[in-house]
This record gives structure tokens, C-alpha cells and sequence, in this order.
């Protein structure tokens, strides 16, 4: 049997011991018979981001049959703005491929997260899923490859203080109990995601920790593997959704809001993608230097790098995170293992020493270069995003350095920045390079300068563009940051709206 099928935490996997790409109508309702499930539930991500539910009661197998093959109707007008209420009416198709068995439903119950058609019976080409589906499409016809992505998701934890073992303030990174209180309430998110079907890498303590009024809030990471990008989406939305039922019921408080504090550290949604040929990873030539292809990537990020706040970072809480010294970024370049910058280039194994032959006496030494684990990272967005969207806008903006061929490779090695962009000493080179939006007001209008590029090809919808202009202008956030740094009491009430952002 496939290890892979066999190692899965996914009940469905195992059981019908296939992955979930290959999962048929037959075998949901095969699992639903087989297990007792009594009741199915249809999710979804509205215009707000945020996953919407539709419960059904397994009445009878013809019933059953029928949700699964022909969905349901609901009101497009209640979940977007786009929608009028003159006809509202949209249908929700479940992805047999998202199938989990819930983990939080005392009656038994099967989710399905879903995706929109209209009237005509055809995708709802406004659906961010969509937008995301066509991005994707897009990339894939002008190079040939495809594109893999995964999310870092950062959040806060809040509960009850204790005096035992405090934890250093701004320390918390890679914590270990007793000092980080809420280890255990990430082991167990994780393994739910893992038994919903996400591809997790690994999870930890993260740098903020501070105390304030009698509770703790403690940040943590729950990184992922890269999957195909609209895989990837999925990941992350079905992960929130756990994540907060999880704290719910253990009592507890999480936060992934960008920035709930001055001083500590902020909350980002850094995205690691990688280029494959033929199911093999181009991302590093055969020395093992980063190819001409990851370059052209990257000068894509570059290009594009002031118009994806618009999808990266999408309330004025974002702007409070993109400030010099918390391992964010302001300026547009890019390094090798460089938390100052925009892109980075994390370690990617290409070492000739195997390092597990010399941590291990009893290992025999073997060829352990590991290019088929590189990525690049781009470190600005944050957890205000909709995460379609902003992989959306991504695969865009890769597309967009890929067309311009050889520019691309020039521009590439002009935005390459290999010391602390923020120390003193590096002043000069600062000053070089162009720098983020610090407000939703200048991303929007960043946006309205390229928004063409977004609209190529039919990704983006020309409304779709103006929407999220008109969002951004709406916030008049042009100088808030500095009012809030000298008023305690509107930096608590930003705070509080953008908590759940």
C-alpha cells in the first residue's frame, strides 16, 4: 500500500485507501454508510473570508445521492457584495477531494468545503476559488510549470496568566514547556488540521509573548507543506476555521490579527512557492545555485511588490506590522536567509556534508543535497488577506517576471541585498531601494498604477479591481499609525475592530 496513504491522519484516506485527489461521489457515500455518519455539512469562503456552513441531515441514500451530486441553492447576495438580491440565487457543489470527518461534532458528521456555480451551471467566475483556479491556469499555459505553495500561519494564544515559569518577553521562539504555556493546544490544532487533510510541515513557539491585564498571549506557527496553490488555499482556510473552534472549546482566545499590540511582535502570513517541471523541482540549477527560472519568479515579486499589500495586507492593523526591526519587511528586495528582506531564499540542504551521517556514528554517509525542498518565501502578507486572492495575486505577479525574460534576470540581481537592511551601517543601501505601501490608502492606489497586469488574461475582473481599491480607500488610514503611536486609546480601538481580522 502507498505509505503515504497508510501515514495519513485522514480517517477517509484510510479507510478508502486513496488519496483525496482521487476521491469519487461513490466513495463519500460509501464512507457515510459504512461509519454511521448522520449528518453532511457543505463550507465555504465568502466575500468576508471567512468559511460559511450548511448543515444536512443524512435523511436516505437518495437523498444523499442527490446533495452530493447536484449541491444546494443559497443566497449569493448574503455571502457577496458583488451579488445582487435581484438574483441572488447560487449553487454550493462540494469537492468530494476536501471531504474530513468534523472534529468538533458530537453527531457524527461529514465536511465538504464547496465551491460556487451560477445560474447557467457554470463556475462563478467571481468567486476568489475561481479567480485563483484561472491565476493558477494562467501561469501554468504562458511557462509550462506548476506552481506549489504553502502558508506560515502565525496567531496568538490568550489565556489565564500563571506566576510558574514566565516566559521572557520577545523570547519565545521554539519555546519548550514549561516556559510556553500553550504547546499542547498547538499539537492538538495540528493534528485536527492533519486529520481534516492538511499537509502539515511542522509547528512551534514563536517569538511574541508578552502579558497584559492578567492573560497571556503567546504566539505561535503552524507551517505547512507546498501543494498545488488552490490546495494550498484550502489548507488555510479549513486551519483557521480549527484553530478558533479549538480555542473555543478549551476555552481559550486566538488572534490572527497582524498586529494587536506596539512593541511585540506582529502576526504575518509568509508564503513559500516553488516551480515544478513535470513534478520535479526547478527551483536550483544541477550545482545547486538558484536558477534562472526562481530568479524570473522573484523580479516578478519585485515588479509587483507594491500592489500585493492590496491583497497581503488589507486593514490599517496590517501597516503596524511593516515596520523596520520586527522581522518584517518595508523595502522591496530580496536575500539568501535574510529576515530583513521582502523575498527570501531560505536554506534549500545544497551542502555536500551529510549531516546526519556525522550527527549519527552509525550512519553511513550518503548524498544528501536536498533541492528538491527549496522554496522562496515572501514575507509581507498577513492573515487580513483572502487567501485565494492573495495567491492569486502572487501567481500573478510570477507570471508577470517570467514575461519579461531577460529584464527580469537584471532586475533580480539589482533588488539582491545580502546584509541587514535596517543596521546603521547599510543606510546607504536602504536608501536605494523602493519601499512597501505603510497604508491601505497607498496600496490601493499602488493597485489602480498596475491593476492591468491583474486584469490580464481575465484573472482579475475589472470590478473586482475597483472593489478592492474602494475597500482600501475607505479605511482614510493615511495618518493613522502615527495618531495611534501618540493615542493609547485609538491604538486599543483598532486593536479591538481588526481582532478577528
Amino acid at each position: 500500500m502507498n505509505p503515504t496513504v497508510t501515514l495519513s491522519k485522514n480517517r477517509l484516506v484510510k479507510e478508502l485507501k486513496k488519496l483525496p485527489e482521487d476521491f469519487t461521489r461513490q466513495d463519500i457515500i460509501d464512507f457515510i454508510v459504512n461509519n454511521d455518519i448522520e449528518m453532511v455539512n457543505f463550507m465555504y469562503p465568502a466575500g468576508d473570508g471567512r468559511l460559511k456552513t450548511l448543515n444536512f441531515v443524512v435523511n436516505n441514500l437518495d437523498y444523499l445521492k442527490t446533495i452530493l451530486t447536484t449541491g444546494e441553492r443559497v443566497d449569493g447576495s448574503s455571502l457577496f457584495s458583488f451579488v445582487e438580491p435581484g438574483a441572488s440565487d447560487l449553487y454550493v457543489i462540494p469537492r468530494y477531494s476536501t471531504a474530513f470527518v468534523d472534529p468538533f461534532a458530537e453527531i457524527p458528521t461529514l465536511a465538504m468545503l464547496c465551491s460556487f456555480f451560477d445560474r447557467n451551471g457554470n463556475p462563478l467566475a467571481a468567486a476568489p476559488e475561481q479567480v485563483l483556479n484561472r491565476a493558477y491556469q494562467s501561469f501554468k499555459s504562458a511557462t509550462g510549470l506548476d506552481f506549489h505553495a504553502m502558508g506560515e500561519l502565525e496567531y496568538y494564544v490568550i489565556g489565564d496568566a500563571v506566576d510558574c515559569f514566565p516566559a521572557r518577553d520577545q523570547r519565545g521562539y521554539h519555546e519548550s514547556a514549561p516556559f510556553a504555556k500553550f504547546n499542547d493546544f498547538r499539537v492538538k490544532c495540528m493534528n485536527y488540521i492533519a486529520r481534516a487533510g492538511g499537509e502539515i510541515k511542522y509547528g512551534h513557539s514563536e517569538v511574541g509573548n508578552f502579558t497584559l491585564e492578567g492573560k497571556i498571549y503567546e504566539q505561535n506557527e503552524i507551517e505547512f507543506l507546498p501543494v498545488d496553490a488552490r490546495r494550498a488555499a484550502d489548507q488555510i482556510m479549513i486551519a483557521k476555521w480549527i484553530i478558533r473552534n479549538l480555542a473555543m472549546t478549551e476555552g481559550l482566545d486566538v488572534t490572527f490579527a497582524p498586529k494587536i499590540t506596539s512593541g511585540k511582535a506582529g502576526s504575518g502570513l509568509h508564503v513559500h512557492m516553488k516551480l515544478l517541471r513535470d513534478g520535479k523541482n526547478i527551483m536550483l540549477n544541477e550545482d545547486f545555485t538558484l536558477s534562472n527560472d526562481a530568479r524570473k519568479l522573484i523580479a516578478g515579486l519585485m515588479t509587483m511588490a507594491p500592489s500585493l499589500t492590496a491583497f497581503g495586507n488589507t486593514n490599517p492593523t496590517s501597516y503596524f506590522r511593516l515596520v523596520p526591526h520586527q522581522e518584517a519587511p518595508t523595502n522591496i528586495c530580496w536575500g539568501d536567509a535574510n529576515r530583513s528582506v521582502l523575498v527570501r531564499v531560505p536554506l534549500g540542504w545544497a551542502t555536500d556534508k551529510d549531516m546526519s551521517a556525522i550527527a549519527n556514528m552509525n550512519e553511513k554517509p550518503s548524498v544528501t543535497k536536498g533541492s528538491d525542498k527549496q522554496t522562496i518565501e515572501i514575507r509581507s502578507g498577513d492573515c487580513s488577506v483572502n487567501i485565494y486572492l492573495y495567491l492569486a495575486a502572487i501567481i500573478v505577479a510570477a507570471r508577470t517576471g517570467f514575461e519579461m525574460e531577460e529584464e527580469a534576470l537584471k532586475l533580480a540581481e539589482q533588488t539582491y541585498v545580502d546584509v541587514n537592511i535596517h543596521a546603521k551601517e547599510n543606510a546607504a543601501k536602504l536608501a536605494l531601494l523602493k519601499q512597501l505601501p505603510v497604508n491601505c490608502g497607498e496600496s490601493a492606489d499602488k493597485l489602480e498604477q498596475q491593476r492591468t497586469v491583474y486584469e490580464a488574461e481575465g484573472v482579475f475582473s475589472p470590478a473586482l479591481i475597483d472593489s478592492t481599491i474602494s475597500n482600501l480607500k475607505a479605511f482614510n488610514d493615511a495618518e493613522l499609525i502615527e495618531r495611534a503611536k501618540a493615542d493609547s486609546a485609538l491604538m486599543i480601538h483598532l486593536v479591538k475592530t481588526y481582532f478577528h481580522a
